[in-house]
């Protein structure tokens, strides 16, 4: 361990000196199937010839300006999000976290402008929106939230995937502007809603006037096996925050806004020096593209609907294993004890993956898995499994 870094993570004993593909290679030689993607960030995995040739051709040109000139990567980037996403305009940052700042901005100043001197965004039990103090107050886990009060207020919290509890809040309190969810939960253990879940959401805040806002920050960019996962429901948010993926590994974060959330945040009331600077840009509409020419999308849906099959057949016989649920390439094995240890076994086997939840296995893997490199993850997990069972 380095005394020179703050001590803010749980580190596994390794250290990785290069990548290719879905594959990296530590500072021993040893090679690793990354099945987590850096938690869902490079999904067209490890030193894809498009990010290359992004890289190098902008890193040549022009990293950074600021937002006081105009930018024609994030432009052309804008252009291309929200004709991809249904949304309309586009603001770019750093992070998941930024992101899920500034919809809790734009919510705020959506309720002031109705004359609602205190309004309330409802958010979701199980949720995690990112460790900003807006972020913060927004998701659920009491362990993150520990020291960090007096905490923001203006939430309200309900049961995820329960609708009748939106209804009922929505419905006794005048106050409520927004309605703010993950599509999937995933720190919450790849928790899936029941089909339609969304469109009663989005129905429901078109009846109340409250912006939907979703946290897409894990979920987007083909992850689910379409670009956004509330497309899997032909809906469109009016709020849409996204990252990790975005740049398969530069950092860039986005929200995007559509409908009564478009055209509240003008000159000076919100802003990033680099966010959305040429370099970032650039490399995220390359991934945008190469998403669209190999056709990943299609590879995910398909990739992962023989993951998850495979996985309940291999693993259908282990009465640790009490559940195995996904969509797309998001997967998530429940055991019934905490696992955190497994992720040592893990690199034993020559496998990453991450654990969520205490309980809960959770796959994350690029977006450029083959098939042959599925049956390894499963080779893999269940030797894991099997070792952590004795």
């Amino acid at each position: 361990m380095n005394d020179f870094i703050i001590p803010a993570y749980n580190r596994l004993p390794v250290a990785f000196e290069h990548g290719k593909g879905v594959w990296l290679w530590d500072t021993e030689g040893n090679k690793y199937l990354d099945a987590m993607s850096g938690i869902a960030v490079t999904v067209l995995g490890h030193s894809h010839p498009a990010v290359i040739a992004a890289i190098t051709e902008q890193a040549g040109k022009l990293l950074h300006t600021s937002n006081a000139y105009r930018i024609p990567q994030q432009e052309k980037l804008a252009q291309k999000i929200s004709e991809l996403s249904g949304m309309e305009q586009a603001f770019f940052n750093h992070s998941g976290t930024e992101a899920n700042e500034l919809a809790i901005k734009i919510a705020r100043l959506y309720g002031h402008s109705k004359s609602i001197t205190n309004p309330k965004i409802v958010v979701m039990e199980k949720a995690f929106h990112g460790r900003t103090l807006g972020a913060l107050s927004a998701s659920a886990n009491p362990k993150i939230k520990a020291g960090f009060e007096p905490l923001v207020p203006g939430f309200i919290r309900v049961p995820y995937n329960d609708i009748q509890a939106i209804e009922q809040i929505t419905h006794n309190n005048p106050d409520v502007i927004a309605i703010h969810l993950e599509p999937i939960q995933g720190n919450a253990g790849i928790i899936v809603p029941d089909s339609g879940y969304l469109k009663e959401i989005r129905q429901l805040c078109d009846q109340r006037n409250c912006l939907m806002m979703l946290d897409e920050v894990q979920t987007g960019i083909g992850h689910t096996g379409k670009l956004f996962a509330y497309q899997h429901d032909n809906i469109i948010p009016d709020i849409l925050c996204l990252a990790k993926a975005l740049g398969n590994g530069i950092p860039i974060g986005a929200c995007l806004v559509s409908g009564a959330a478009k055209g509240l945040i003008q000159p000076g009331l919100h802003g990033s020096t680099i966010g959305g600077n040429p370099f970032a840009c650039h490399v995220a509409l390359t991934v945008l593209q190469t998403i669209e020419k190999e056709r990943l999308l299609i590879n995910a849906t398909e990739i992962g609907d023989y993951l998850l099959s495979a996985l309940r057949e291999a693993l259908s016989s282990k009465k640790i294993v009490t559940d195995i649920r996904g969509k797309g390439l998001m997967i998530a094995i429940k055991l019934d004890r905490p696992v955190a240890e497994l992720r040592l076994l893990g690199l034993k086997e020559g496998l990453l993956f991450n654990v969520t939840a205490q309980q809960v296995i959770r796959l994350l893997p690029p977006l450029i898995l083959t098939r042959q490199e599925a049956d390894q993850i499963i080779i893999r997990l269940t030797t894991c499994i099997d070792k952590f069972n004795t």
